[in-house]
């Protein structure tokens, strides 16, 4: 997330600075413990569309715990950059 300014470190919770990416966007609808499921349909779309992963996934919570209780209702968004693959 863009920040206007540096972020103090609070816990283990540190900032980074990421690089700009293009990334395969997939979101993940529901609760958390078929997740998994959703990396993976991301992961297989990308290689079927001869993209390779070009650094860490990011995963934004659009909708979580915080919002409602109500699991059903909870969207995570779950960013892969990816590049082409040429050969």
């Amino acid at each position: 997330m863009p920040v206007a300014a540096p972020v103090p470190a609070a816990g283990r919770v540190r900032s980074i600075e990421l690089p700009e990416a293009e990334p395969a966007v997939a979101v993940h609808a529901g609760a958390h413990d078929a997740i998994d499921v959703t990396y993976g349909e991301l992961g297989r779309w990308a290689a079927d569309h001869v993209l390779a992963v070009a650094g860490p996934v990011r995963g934004t919570y659009l909708v979580g715990p915080r919002d409602t209780p109500a699991a059903a209702a909870w969207r995570t968004e779950i960013g892969r950059p990816v590049v082409r693959v040429t050969g």
